[in-house]
């Protein structure tokens, strides 16, 4: 062969490799979503808004919009890949469930125990679903679709993916990601509407020392909720038997290592899986559409309802109190757990030094870690 003809041949050959590359198969769409993704690694890293939520999920969008020549069998819509393997954890719903075991052993739950008006709070913050399911059927989304667009509103990610893998597969990874970034923007959404809502008078109230639990009040309390709400609402148990099975593991005092395995390497490592699973579902070529993005502002929408109807309420019992409740905790009704009840502090103190509302917020936060759950088998009982 001539040199012509290897010039040729190799010519050739790296126009072949080209069209493997990314760079090849890049579309603005592509481009966007990794400057998104490398967004949300920035704000974990530089803002420190709960990076072991978003830098999995940022770095996971990234990882997923690195554009890919059909067929490489990497995507994680690809079966079989080592991505759309990880993938089955988000798209079967059994990460959740693991993830709320997790929380159930890292959570104390005497601020509801001590005080069980509390649960009204995380009750009243539960309106932001239904208000959004309400507005995403005027938008045009089926019934089912608009139940878990809906649950969104409870600020609970887990919850999210659990409803939205049985109610509305095709929406699950729009309604995954925006769950879990509300999540992690729990501070920047949650404070103007706290402060539009409440006066400085009122975020100034220093709430009562809450009386001590007993040990015996802690380990009743999961085994009862079990048992009422998935006597009521069945379609609720793997969430709720799961999340109080945790909790009464953390409360028996007889199984520590379980306490470790569920609240430390496990639900890490489920974080890790979900988080990079769920942001790589997040390309551009299909994400940027109407639809995802009508999906995305509904999801602002129920949590801003969510919050504002927890601090309502918080005002409805700080008037029926004789202003000895701090209306700040209604946010914490919303079920990011521990994310909000600190929020609900951080103000409190903004407003007065001597207030310490952190183990009060727990209260309406943990009853709406139960909230999300209740509301989303009742919408999965309705709409399945």
């Amino acid at each position: 062969m001539d040199n012509k003809g290897i010039f040729s041949l190799i010519t050739d050959n790296l126009a072949t490799f080209f069209q493997y590359t990314g760079f090849a198969n890049a579309t603005p769409g592509h481009i966007l979503m990794i400057l998104i993704g490398l967004l949300f690694v920035y704000l974990a890293i530089k803002k420190d808004w709960e990076p072991l939520l978003l830098i999995p999920i940022g770095f996971g969008i990234v990882i997923g919009n690195i554009p890919l020549f059909p067929g490489l069998n990497i995507g994680v819509y690809e079966e079989g890949s080592v991505f759309n393997i990880l993938y089955q954890g988000v798209q079967k719903g059994f990460y959740p469930p693991l993830i709320f075991l997790g929380i159930g052993a890292m959570t104390d739950f005497s601020a509801l125990i001590s005080n069980p008006k509390l649960m009204l709070i995380g009750a009243a913050a539960q309106f932001g679903i239904f208000g959004a399911y309400a507005i995403a059927l005027a938008a045009g989304f089926s019934p089912a679709e608009a139940g878990a667009i809906g649950i969104i509103g409870g600020a609970d990610g887990p919850t999210a993916i659990f409803l939205s893998s049985r109610l509305a597969p095709d929406l699950m990874g729009a309604i995954a990601v925006s769950a879990y970034s509300y999540m992690a923007l729990v501070p920047v959404i949650q404070r103007p509407v706290m402060r539009l809502l409440t006066t400085k008078k009122e975020r100034s109230v220093v709430m009562e020392q809450l009386r001590e639990v007993g040990k015996t009040e802690k380990i009743i309390f999961p085994i009862i909720v079990t048992i009422i709400v998935s006597l009521l609402i069945p379609d609720a148990t793997p969430l709720i038997g799961m999340l109080m099975l945790g909790n009464l593991f953390r409360e028996s005092g007889v199984v520590d290592r379980l306490v470790k395995t569920a609240s430390g390497e496990m639900i890490n490592i489920v974080t890790i899986l979900l988080g990079v699973s769920v942001g790589a579902t997040a390309i551009g070529t299909s994400f940027l559409q109407p639809r995802t993005l009508t999906i995305i502002f509904l999801g602002v929408v129920a949590f801003i309802v969510g919050t504002a109807s927890g601090i309502i309420f918080g005002k409805i019992m700080y008037v029926l109190s004789g202003g000895k409740v701090n209306p700040l905790i209604g946010s914490a009704g919303v079920s990011a757990v521990p994310m909000a009840a600190r929020v609900s502090q951080a103000e409190g103190q903004r407003a007065n030094p001597k207030n310490f509302l952190l183990m009060h917020a727990m209260g309406p936060n943990v009853a709406g870690v139960i909230g999300s759950a209740v509301a989303a088998g009742i919408l999965l009982a309705l709409f399945r």
